[in-house]
């Protein structure tokens, strides 16, 4: 599966529906979300159930405002549109890999 630019319009579809789905809300001037996009990428090829999407926190506050996000990189997985789990700042492939493995 490819990695997805969600928007807030987009949000409830892309998101809120069935399966596993890690949504990184980021910015494109924050450095440790720079840091974080090619671990997503790996992620993507290696784990195929497995839905990533990117929120631009600049051009979406409606989506970082409704979930809290505070800090970026914030990452949330949703199971079946729910919120399920939160990491915050930069994460390692193994961190990121264990925390959705808890949840498919």
């Amino acid at each position: 599966m490819s990695i997805v630019n969600v928007s807030d319009n987009s949000f409830k579809t892309e998101v809120e529906g069935e399966g596993t789905v890690l949504v990184d809300f980021w910015a494109p001037w924050c450095g440790p979300c720079k840091m974080i996009a090619p671990v997503l990428e790996e992620l993507d090829k290696e784990i195929e159930s497995l839905k990533i999407a990117k929120v631009n926190v600049d051009d979406n506050p409606e989506s970082a405002a409704r979930f809290g996000v505070m800090s970026i990189p914030t990452l949330i997985v949703f199971k079946d549109g729910q919120p399920v789990d939160k990491v915050v700042g930069f994460q390692s492939k193994e961190a990121l890999k264990n925390v959705v493995s808890r949840h498919q």
